[in-house]
Formats: structure tokens, C-alpha cells, sequence
């Protein structure tokens, strides 16, 4: 058994089936599935069990995994020190992060981080979805969730708080929202999941947390936009609360229901990326510039408003 083989074993592993894994070799599928027979054959036992969409290692087949993914380790941080000796850091990093906040909060870390490091090369996807992290297509995800999935190293940059609120000209027209299910009788403005109802979930004090179901009437990704709305006059918008803090602040837009604890999609901000992987410097880098500037942004508080415990 060579290296080349264990290779193989890693890229099938870390792309889910032969399919993928056969793109990312630049192979043929059926190339990729007789290489893997002939290595169970020189193993003399079955290393992954297959299904029309799946692989799934064996017992044998997750510790040749985890050796082959450690010598994979060990070679790309000896490249890596020999080709970085004496040079400031360099490489690529693919980055997703979500359209709000990385909008809103992120896009000054990153740019600071592109001037302290300018011989990085700062690839960002502005992006709701995990997907593209489980697919190799970056090295780093932003998002906001409930839970982080457990086959992800999570580091949570801090809570993140949603907050409603309108302009004074609609306030004053149309009134705020008293309790959260007054949201139901106002347009809201506000992100959605497609094909799925907007479930706001709301806590007062030790009173038993409240589900109410929107139906918002501008609905969009784009924070950014729905900013722009509700600054219109077009209804209350449901946001988590850096999209609209400085509007705040300065009285261009009110908030209400400010006893309130809201969540629409979670309340965890998340830093996602692979376990089992040698973080190339420039990845390392950027991992822990993000956390310590999440830090300072939050400071251990939940969202950027202050406590609204």
C-alpha cells in the first residue's frame, strides 16, 4: 500500500461518493471504483460501504482514513513551512459568510485583514447556505443557527439578537407592535426560508416562549434591501439587530417590542469549518482574526444594542 492509494481512500471520504470524489481528482468514476477494489483487494478487507448516493467507511476503513488524512497533514505543513520560509504570508482563502452580516459587521474585518495581509487572496461568498462548505467549495463558513452540525468544528462568535422595528413616519401612521403577535395585523418586512412559513419565536421575562407564524409582505436576503424598506415607510422589519443599529441610534428608524427576546433563525453565530484538515497559514490566519474580532465587536454581550435580557 502507497501513499497514492491512502490519497484515494481520503478524497472518496471527504467528498461523500465516487462521483464527487472522481471530480475533484480530475478521474473518471469508474477509474476512481477500480482503484478502490484494487486497494480492498491488497487490504484484503471491504473499507467503505456503498449506496447509490453515499460511501460510509468501514472500521479499517476509517483508520486508514485517519492515517492517510494525517500524513496528507504532515505533508502539506512541511510544504508549506519549506515554500513560506522568509515570505510574508501568502495563499488563498475561500470565506462564506451571511448576507447581513457579513454586509454589516464583517466587510470592515476583512478589508482590515486584506491591508495587514495583502499577498493573501481573500475569496468571499455572500451566502445563507452550509452547503457550500460541505461541498469543499470554501474553507470557512459564517452562519447563523440553532445548533451547528456535528460533523463541523463550530466556534461561536457570539449571540446574535433580532429586533423589530419601523420608521417614525409608519410608527406614527400605523402604530408598533405591543406584543409579537400584533406582528400578524402589520406588513413585515423580513428574510424567509423558501417553501417554509417564517416562525418568529419570542420570550418575555419568565413568561413561556410564544410561536408566531409571518407572512411578511417584502420578503428578501438582501439586508441591505429590506433596510432600504423599512426606512421607506413600507412596514416593521425583523432583523437581526447590527442591520439597522446605527439607524436606530439615530432615530431613523424605532424599535419596538425591546422586552422581547426574538429569534427567527437561530440565535448562534457560528465560525464552521472541516475537522481532520491541515489549515494552510493563510486559512489558520484568518480563522483566528475573525474570532478575536467577534469578540471585540460583542464583547459577551447578545447583539450589538445592548442587553435586552
Amino acid at each position: 500500500m502507497d501513499t497514492k492509494a491512502l490519497t484515494l481512500l481520503v478524497e472518496i471520504l471527504d467528498a461523500g461518493n465516487l462521483s464527487e470524489a472522481a471530480r475533484r481528482l480530475k478521474m473518471t468514476r469508474a477509474n476512481v471504483s477500480y482503484h478502490l477494489t484494487q486497494l480492498e483487494r491488497a487490504v484484503g478487507m471491504q473499507l467503505l460501504r456503498r449506496t447509490t448516493r453515499h460511501v460510509e467507511p468501514t472500521e479499517i476503513g476509517l483508520k486508514l482514513y485517519q492515517h492517510g488524512r494525517s500524513i496528507q497533514d504532515e505533508l502539506a505543513a512541511a510544504r508549506e513551512a519549506v515554500e513560506s520560509l522568509g515570505k510574508t504570508p501568502q495563499g488563498k482563502v475561500r470565506l462564506s459568510v451571511p448576507s447581513g452580516y457579513g454586509q454589516f459587521v464583517m466587510t470592515p474585518w476583512l478589508l482590515e485583514f486584506k491591508k495587514t495581509y495583502p499577498d493573501i487572496v481573500l475569496d468571499v461568498l455572500f451566502e445563507n447556505s452550509v452547503d457550500d462548505l460541505l461541498r469543499d467549495e470554501v474553507d470557512i463558513a459564517v452562519r447563523i443557527m440553532s445548533e451547528p452540525p456535528q460533523n463541523l468544528v463550530a466556534r461561536e462568535l457570539g449571540q446574535v439578537r433580532y429586533v423589530a422595528c419601523a420608521s417614525p413616519d409608519f410608527a406614527a401612521a400605523r402604530g408598533l407592535p405591543a406584543r409579537p403577535e400584533d406582528l400578524t395585523r402589520l406588513p413585515v418586512i423580513s428574510a424567509a426560508v423558501i417553501g417554509r412559513p417564517l416562525r418568529l419565536s419570542a420570550y418575555y421575562g419568565g413568561q413561556p416562549r410564544q410561536h408566531v407564524v409571518l407572512e411578511p409582505t417584502i420578503i428578501s436576503r438582501n439586508y441591505a434591501f429590506l433596510r432600504d424598506a423599512m426606512l421607506a415607510g413600507l412596514g416593521v422589519g425583523v432583523v437581526p439587530d447590527y442591520v439597522v443599529h446605527d439607524d436606530v441610534a439615530r432615530g431613523d428608524l424605532v424599535a419596538a417590542l425591546p422586552q422581547w427576546r426574538l429569534s427567527i433563525f437561530g440565535r448562534g453565530m457560528y465560525m464552521l469549518y472541516m475537522p481532520n484538515r491541515h489549515h494552510p497559514r493563510a486559512i489558520a490566519m484568518l480563522i483566528e482574526f475573525i474570532q478575536q474580532r467577534a469578540q471585540a465587536a460583542h464583547e459577551g454581550r447578545p447583539g450589538l444594542l445592548g442587553t435586552g435580557e
